[in-house]
């Protein structure tokens, strides 16, 4: 399983998909049959959080194409989710959360807590229906608006689970072998404590995508890999039963699923650990030090700025390569206090090191602090929680389940 300003991005069609006789009889019928193993090998970049964050997300038409002469606006969907395993850090904030809040106005978009993500290995029982509603709090605490927006549990819409299932089916276990997180997390763990499910995680993935015939998908480092097995194994399944076959069982034929694109996250979103600026904050470093949660106390919030690596130089700059510390300190003081980078840069340029701390450790401070006041608020009140995750669920099956129908249907199940 956006970002704020997507006119950088791709150009969106509104067109509903569909495969030509041509494209069935050429490149796909040749790639999908003859070369099951064609997915990509992409090397992953320094491990983009680890087992912590995995942001499962896209970007798709809300309503049906209309014709080019209807005056109908068609509104993009955009979903996203992030795992409910361990404390949401200052990461999973600027890079995801935040960006949220400024594309609800703007998209029809739905948010999800991927709970079933959070199984892939080990992991407290006890814990996660606590971590998921904790998550789901901090949505909307962060400013998550549920007459915009709907916010909802991935185990709650049944769909995804079930078009994993349908979808392993097409997924040639040569492809899940390639995967480079599985072998690097199959490698740490130990073959005797890995599941299948880490096996088949990409498939989950897939699915969360494929459901909401998304369009572009916003992917860190460590998902591309998986947004291409995404993308090849909806052309797979588009040629093996869309199209011409799928109108022969009654369907509306053409491709069953959209190929997701991916949506490149503008630069300065990635926030990197406070002990190594070389590594992305992450959910999954054994020390606290290397991360700011987003529910840290104020005091919390000044030790760990006043502990985390530096270097020796004098002055404050950006991109210097020999100062990869520096560069991430900066770039959180420039995305929290909403200040372009030349600004910062000509503000910070000739401070020491204990002057940008104590500025950069009350920009924290007032940033958070009302995030903190609104999470307390709503998780004290969960009947208002689990009616805001009820009414996200029943939109979202909607929309999942008419995608999920057609697929059986395409597949040649009986109809039900």
């Amino acid at each position: 399983m956006g970002r704020a300003v997507l006119s950088q991005f791709l150009t969106l069609s509104n067109s509903t998909p569909r495969l030509s006789s041509s494209l069935f009889c050429g490149r796909l019928g040749s790639k999908y049959l003859k070369r099951p193993g064609s997915i990509r090998h992409n090397r992953t970049i320094n491990g983009y959080n680890g087992a912590g964050f995995r942001c499962c997300c896209s970007v798709s038409l809300s309503q049906p194409a209309v014709p080019e002469t209807s005056s109908i606006p068609v509104r993009k969907r955009i979903v996203s989710g992030v795992q409910p395993t361990g404390a949401i850090h200052l990461g999973n904030y600027l890079g995801a959360i935040k960006t949220w809040i400024e594309l609800q106005n703007s998209y029809d978009t739905l948010f999800f807590i991927v709970d079933l993500h959070a199984i892939t290995l080990p992991y407290d029982t006890q814990q996660l229906s606590k971590a998921t509603r904790n998550t789901a709090a901090i949505y909307l605490a962060c400013g998550v608006d549920t007459s915009k927006a709907s916010v909802f549990v991935q185990s709650h819409v049944r769909a995804h689970v079930e078009l994993m299932w349908l979808l392993s089916s097409a997924t040639p276990i040569g492809w899940l072998n390639r995967m480079i997180q599985f072998k690097e997390k199959s490698r740490k763990a130990g073959d005797e404590n890995v599941g299948v499910a880490l096996l088949t995680y990409p498939v989950l993935m897939a699915s969360d995508i494929l459901l909401y015939q998304s369009d572009l998908v916003p992917v860190g480092e460590d998902q591309k890999q998986h947004l291409e097995l995404t993308r090849e194994l909806a052309e797979r399944v588009n040629y093996l039963y869309g199209g011409r076959k799928w109108k022969k069982l009654g369907g509306r034929g053409g491709a069953i699923f959209k190929v997701p694109e991916p949506l490149i996250p503008p630069a300065g979103a990635r926030v990197m650990s406070l002990t190594d600026g070389l590594s992305k904050m992450s959910k999954s470093a054994p020390s606290d030090q290397s991360r700011i949660n987003l529910l840290d106390p104020k005091d919390v919030i000044a030790n760990k700025i006043k502990r985390c690596k530096t270097d020796s130089f004098s002055g404050m700059e950006f991109d210097s390569p020999e100062r990869p510390e520096c560069n991430n300190l900066l770039s959180i003081y420039q995305l929290i206090s909403g200040k372009t980078k030349e600004e910062v840069a000509q503000e910070c340029q000739d401070m020491n090191w204990g002057t940008f701390k104590t500025l950069l450790t009350d920009a924290l401070v007032d940033h958070l602090h009302p995030i903190q006041i609104r999470h307390e608020e709503i998780i004290s009140d969960p009947a208002y929680l689990d009616g805001v995750l009820g009414e996200g669920a029943t939109k979202a099956a909607a929309i999942a389940d008419a995608t999920l129908s057609n697929v059986y249907q395409a597949m040649g199940f009986l109809y039900r």
